[in-house]
């Protein structure tokens, strides 16, 4: 707790005339009852906070769990949506999990191209400009940056005539292809996650004493920066994956089935999209947890070399 100091300066006479001055300290401490009754407000504060944001957060998720255990005309709970999606037997309730099956195939496989595209098309493309310009850096930021000001539906406005080229003439319809769509979506998210990682090293310093010291680019970029990036490289990677797990309106305009497509057509007949909606989500979660619980390794790792 901060204390208070009071100086006071009187003046004061004496007998022979002498004028002097006094000064008087004193420190005035808040007493143990003042600090708890405020140690006291701030739990409360912080628990009223708390309880708000948690129930924003869960309180619909609860009441999807519920909508998945009980059914909404009869009252009886059941099992069944999670019970089919374990076993793979949706017969019960009427719904052809082959389209589920083959939307999570699909979006997974995305996910892991569109992570490989996106860490190969930025990462050596920011150390070097990170080095080489600054202004130019700002210029790709900006251009980075650019999808989050776009949005989805424009983009397949422009990208529909490119994707209906590339299916007849190039490519195929095979719905991997959504890969260079999703790089663009992603990209925001993950220039900033790899830009922290670079703002935070000397990345000229680690350039310099290495090619001092004889090591060619290759060796720098793989063995000096790379491993002082992994941290920024899984954020970047989890943020891609949980974005292309989550995509539904440029698969859906587009003709393409990936897992939300799948969701939204089980939706219609019965509540198994819900409880696999559950299941995306908590992948999400452990996502991030994950991602906090190898950095804290790899941070006590370096800690400890």
């Amino acid at each position: 707790m901060t204390s208070r100091t009071i100086r006071t300066v009187e003046t004061v006479g004496t007998e022979t005339g002498t004028v002097g001055t006094v000064e008087t300290v004193s420190t005035g401490v808040k007493p143990p009852q003042l600090r708890a009754a405020r140690v006291r407000r701030q739990s409360v504060i912080k628990f009223v906070i708390l309880f708000a944001t948690l129930s924003f957060l869960f309180v619909p998720l609860l009441a999807m769990l519920i909508f998945t255990l009980r059914h909404p005309l009869s009252g009886r709970w059941s099992a069944a949506p999670w019970i089919a999606i374990f076993t793979g037997n949706g017969e019960s309730l009427g719904a052809d999990l082959t389209v589920l099956w083959q939307g999570i195939g699909t979006s997974l496989a995305l996910s892991a191209v569109t992570v490989v595209i996106m860490l190969v098309l930025l990462v050596p493309t920011m150390v070097i400009v990170h080095i080489r310009s600054k202004a130019l850096e700002r210029a790709i930021e900006w251009v980075a940056t650019l999808p989050l000001t776009i949005p989805a539906i424009v983009l397949v406005v422009g990208l529909g005539p490119i994707y209906r080229w590339l299916s007849a003439d190039v490519l195929s319809t095979n719905p991997i292809w959504l890969c260079f769509v999703y790089v663009i979506l992603v990209m925001p998210f993950a220039f900033r996650a790899i830009a922290v990682g670079l703002n935070s090293i000397d990345v000229k310093t680690l350039v310099e004493a290495s090619r001092s010291l004889g090591a060619s680019w290759s060796k720098v970029f793989f063995k000096v920066i790379i491993p002082n990036l992994w941290q920024s490289i899984l954020s970047a990677s989890f943020i891609s994956i949980a974005v292309v797990l989550g995509e539904y309106t440029v698969a859906s305009l587009l003709g393409r089935m990936n897992l939300q497509v799948a969701l939204y057509q089980l939706g219609q007949s019965n509540s198994i999209s819900t409880a696999m909606s559950l299941l995306a989500l908590l992948f999400g979660v452990v996502l991030l947890v994950a991602l906090d619980l190898i950095s804290d390794a790899m941070r006590r790792s370096r800690e400890g070399k």
